[in-house]
């Protein structure tokens, strides 16, 4: 009933239009009753009895039977048009307020619920939560036609009204265990939808994976597994339901039969008329409808239930990112601090279905938390210690370590996808925490290693809804050394680049990522590894062009961090950050810590040597395998 309540109260107007055109069918229904039993008793036994009978009879006892019919189809039609409209604006409702609600939920608790539970919830479970809303104005009016019918019935014949009305306890013992029954096996049923949704959206995903490995037909008994499972619960859903509504059916006509044989005595008695005996069994031949009526909302109870309870989930969620008042002012290339930052990722307990946090940062393998402290089960892995680093306007910071030392996390921080558990980052002196909402999306930009593209155009991709002329796409291409295969596509800027990209090169996917944060002219430019499939010559030109953006008078350089392998990278560079454990080794020119940082140094030339072994293999050079045997003991 609360779940019902908070339909009635959000769509008040069209509840009330809905339940009135269903009481209006529920009072032409009882009318019909009257009619027919006006008609028997006026003129039909009449006729019968004298042998003939007159026109004007005839026309008064069929525009009685139309004229109810008509009101009655009148009431169907506003019934089921109202209920429909009430039901879809529901459903519109929720599943606007659930995406609305995955948009402002943080980074953090989107790793910890798999993204086909996700679906489901905005889906499934939004459909089944509001299932009841079709058939509930029905159920409300035909109350309402139960009403006049026992009034009318008691006021008929007492005796034939207290044989009749023994269906009712009967009917409601029926209901009490069919909700007992099904409600477990609905939960489960709707638990195991969103199970097959995550298991295909996987599958999907992995599609690479699953080809050049030979899974299809792992993943096909995966798949084959919960979708039987599914299909074992809907059965016996189905099961349940089909043992319930014949018994729901057979009751009111059980009780009609005891009428007629009760009413028959009566009859014969003199104690009832034939017209009142008609009255009386057309009016319990009714009750089976409303009685159904109300079985339709009570069978879709429970998975309603259940489906409202995993909405709510979501709607309730807590672990928003709060916003202040401040805003990021001004323009030219921003003032980044890092100020002791912590942060720890917390692993998914075991109700939120959620992946291992092992990985680097967001996006990766890692489930983050954002207080650093246990939650539900989980457990915390530290990940940044106090790490502090400063860099000043248009200047250049290459973030440096081994994998799982925190530098993803370090990015996302940057641009606050996640808040730290202590310390603070500052751009122009301001706590991330303190501005306003969307004003560090409009100072900073993250490219991130993993580069995601959508199935639209190329400027589509580029802008994101961004009204920019295309000469600033160009001016972004360009930066970003998109321009030249941009310019080669069969249209240009308006080639459709297939879902996530399919049609381009890993390296073309990454340089439309940078176009997508350059175009925006960004104050802060964070970039995760996102040159890592580009040419080191093609990615020379990139960061040659970044540095010559921050040099120029227009206002419309960057403060860049990048997160960077390649040594070449890495000595275009202001600052070096070294990181390894998720704290800060050292700090200096590239040069000045090759000199004086053992780990650094090691890291460094493991990476150059890795890039060597890889284009040796790619080249087929005859020293391919001392070079791989080098390179692996360095990263040893």
């Amino acid at each position: 009933m609360r779940v019902l309540g908070v339909a009635i109260r959000a769509e008040p107007r069209v509840f009330t239009v809905s339940v009135l055109a269903s009481a209006l069918y529920a009072l032409m229904t009882v009318a019909t009753a009257r009619v027919l039993g006006w008609v028997t008793e006026e003129v039909m036994l009449p006729a019968f009895r004298s042998g003939d009978t007159t026109a004007g009879a005839l026309a008064a006892a069929a525009g009685a039977i139309i004229g109810v019919a008509l009101f009655k189809a009148l009431g169907v039609a506003g019934r089921r048009f109202y209920a429909g409209l009430m039901q879809y604006r529901m459903q519109a409702r929720y599943r606007r307020a659930v995406t609305r609600q995955y948009l402002r939920l943080p980074l953090a608790w989107h790793h910890r619920h798999p993204t086909g539970q996700l679906l489901s919830n905005a889906n499934a479970d939004v459909e089944a939560a509001w299932a009841p809303i079709a058939p509930l104005p029905m159920a409300v009016g035909v109350v309402f036609m139960l009403i006049i019918a026992a009034v009318s019935i008691l006021v008929t014949d007492l005796m034939v009204a207290i044989v009749g009305f023994l269906v009712f306890p009967a009917i409601a013992l029926l209901n009490v265990l069919y909700q007992r029954r099904l409600a477990p096996i609905a939960t489960r049923a709707q638990q195991l939808r969103a199970e097959v949704s995550e298991v295909a959206h996987e599958s999907f995903e992995g599609g690479l994976v699953v080809k050049t490995l030979g899974r299809e037909h792992t993943e096909t008994e995966r798949f084959a597994e919960r979708a039987n499972a599914l299909r074992d619960a809907n059965v016996a859903v189905g099961r349940i339901r089909g043992l319930f509504d014949p018994i729901l059916e057979a009751l009111p006509n059980l009780g009609v039969l005891a009428v007629l044989l009760v009413g028959t005595v009566r009859l014969q008695a003199g104690a009832m008329t034939a017209g009142d005996l008609v009255n009386v069994a057309y009016l319990f031949t009714l009750l089976a409808f409303p009685i159904r009526a109300l079985g339709w909302v009570l069978a879709e109870v429970p998975r309603s239930v259940v489906g409202w309870e995993r909405v709510r989930s979501v709607l309730d969620a807590s672990g928003s990112l709060p916003y202040g008042a401040g805003g990021l002012a001004g323009g030219g290339a921003a003032t980044l601090e890092v100020r002791e930052i912590r942060f720890a990722y917390e692993t998914a307990a075991d109700e939120d279905l959620g992946v291992p946090a092992e990985a680097e940062g967001p996006g990766k393998a890692g489930v983050p938390g954002q207080t650093g402290e246990p939650g539900a089960g989980g457990e915390v892995r530290h990940i940044l210690h106090d790490v502090s680093f400063a860099a000043e306007p248009g200047r250049t910071v290459a973030v440096v370590g081994p994998t799982g030392s925190g530098k993803s996390t370090l990015t996302s921080l940057l641009v606050r996808l996640v808040d730290p558990a202590d310390g603070a980052v500052l751009l122009d002196g301001m706590d991330l925490r303190d501005v306003r909402q969307g004003g560090v999306a409009a100072t900073a930009a993250l490219v991130p290693q993993q580069t995601f593209l959508f199935d639209d155009t190329v400027r589509g991709n580029v802008t994101l809804g961004l009204d920019v002329p295309d000469e600033r796409v160009w001016e972004a291409l360009r930066l970003a050394q998109a321009d030249g295969f941009v310019a080669a596509l069969a249209d240009g800027l308006d080639t459709k680049v297939g879902e996530r990209g399919a049609t381009l090169s890993g390296g073309q996917r990454q340089r439309l990522a940078l176009a997508r944060a350059l175009v925006r002219r960004p104050r802060l430019l964070v970039l995760d590894d996102a040159t890592s499939s580009v040419d080191p010559q093609v990615e020379a030109r990139i960061l040659q062009g970044l540095r010559e953006a921050q040099e120029a008078e227009d206002g419309r350089g960057a403060t860049v961090v990048v997160v960077a392998y390649r040594k070449a990278t890495i000595a275009l560079a202001d600052e070096v950050v070294y990181i390894e454990h998720g704290r800060v080794l050292d700090r200096g020119a590239h040069l000045e810590l090759i000199e004086r940082s053992e780990g650094y140094r090691n890291l460094v030339n493991a990476y150059e040597r890795a890039e060597a072994e890889q284009d040796a293999i790619d080249d087929g050079d005859d020293t391919g395998d001392e070079t791989v045997s080098g390179g692996r003991e360095a990263l040893a």
